[in-house]
């Protein structure tokens, strides 16, 4: 019953606008349970399996697009919007399968199970793939089974995951701290490092090798939007800023990312469930993003009506300041940094950029203290 009355309240947006709240309520005083953006009315649902493998190869072309942009107007993508916006959404409209299910992504977590079809333990991965980059780069079966979704991928013998098995996976110690290594695992390979238990993030040693690889291998950029939706199914939400601030930070401030630049904010800033807090990182973004002019996931402007009383525009930033210092520094969000730039720094010069105070505010930090201990950070 709960399901056919879902369907019913349930209707399909049909543009960008209606897939976003982002700047509904632009107000940073405003609180949002963490894990929550606009209660749908609907729960306990998945994503529908029959057209993943379309959808997925639909998602791997938009996401290829960020290497040159074009001279013609940038638009929203809404292949993207709607993708993000069921996800934040958790799936409305959709029902539950009919089959026994059977906890299959608890169980590889328990290192009960092997992923199929490579017929690999997850404690193997784990213990003999860190730092292991051609394989970690070319196999493509162990990504759906390390990173569960409410989803289909490309693996078909990857199983969904389900509402009441979350549930189970959050409450097992085990499991989780297991997921948290193999988050550490994947970070290595884009060179990034996870700092502490509330998911801050900074430039590993081996960044300088990793993000060049990063910005060549594109089809990564695909694996990150999967990882931030895991992390938000299985109980980690507030580990997504910091590590879509520090793309974003390496992307449109640093250089040493550019071609990852659409995806960030297409896809990564939009995994974040928090209204407020995808506002700060795009504040963040339109403040160094070039040239201003073609940001295009800012506020809406509102039209002055003719002769309309008290309307109003929408206020936009200035960002004088930053076109300022661009002209002076280069683009460094631009395709053509130069790699020279790079060269001569030392890791230990990087450090993670300090989170807008949006995002700092009413991140709910996860208690990972009792099952982190384990994880080499």
């Amino acid at each position: 019953m709960g399901n056919l009355m879902g369907g019913l309240r349930y209707k399909e947006p049909s543009t960008v606008e209606e897939c976003d709240s982002t700047w509904e309520t632009d107000s940073e005083s405003e609180e949002h349970p963490l894990g929550a953006e606009e209660d749908s009315g609907i729960s306990d649902s998945t994503s529908p399996s029959e057209t993943a493998k379309c959808a997925e190869q639909m998602d791997s072309f938009q996401q290829f697009g960020d290497t040159a942009e074009s001279s013609t107007k940038m638009k929203r993508s809404l292949y993207a919007a709607k993708d993000l916006y069921k996800y934040r959404h958790s799936y409305p409209n959709y029902k539950e399968p009919r089959q026994l299910n059977e906890y299959r992504n608890l169980r590889f977590y328990l290192n009960k199970i092997p992923l199929v079809p490579d017929g690999i333990y997850v404690e193997d991965i784990l213990t003999k793939w860190k730092g292991d980059y051609d394989k970690l780069e070319h196999n493509h079966t162990y990504i759906q089974w390390l990173f569960p979704l409410r989803e289909q991928g490309l693996n078909f013998y990857a199983q969904e995951l389900t509402q009441d098995e979350i549930k189970e996976f959050q409450n097992t110690r085990e499991a989780k701290r297991r997921f948290l290594l193999a988050y550490t695992i994947m970070l290595d390979f884009f060179g990034i490092k996870l700092l502490d238990k509330n998911g801050n993030v900074s430039r590993a040693p081996n960044w300088q090798d990793r993000f060049q690889h990063l910005n060549e291998s594109q089809h990564n950029y695909l694996r990150i939007t999967r990882i931030l939706k895991s992390l938000g199914e299985l109980g980690f939400e507030s580990f997504k800023p910091p590590l879509v601030q520090l793309l974003l930070q390496e992307a449109l401030v640093e250089g040493t990312l550019p071609n990852m630049r659409h995806s960030a904010l297409e896809y990564f800033v939009y995994t974040v469930r928090a209204p407020s807090q995808r506002r700060a990182l795009l504040r963040f973004a339109q403040h160094h993003y070039q040239p201003p002019e073609n940001f295009i996931w800012g506020p809406p402007k509102r039209r002055h009506l003719p002769g309309g009383r008290g309307s109003k525009i929408e206020p936009t930033v200035d960002w004088s300041t930053s076109k300022a210092r661009s002209s002076k520094q280069g683009s460094p969000n631009s395709p053509r940094t130069e790699k020279g730039e790079l060269e001569g720094r030392e890791a230990g010069e990087w450090k993670t950029a300090k989170l807008p105070r949006g995002i700092l505010e009413g991140r709910a930090r996860v208690d990972t203290e009792e099952y982190i201990e384990t994880v080499p950070l």
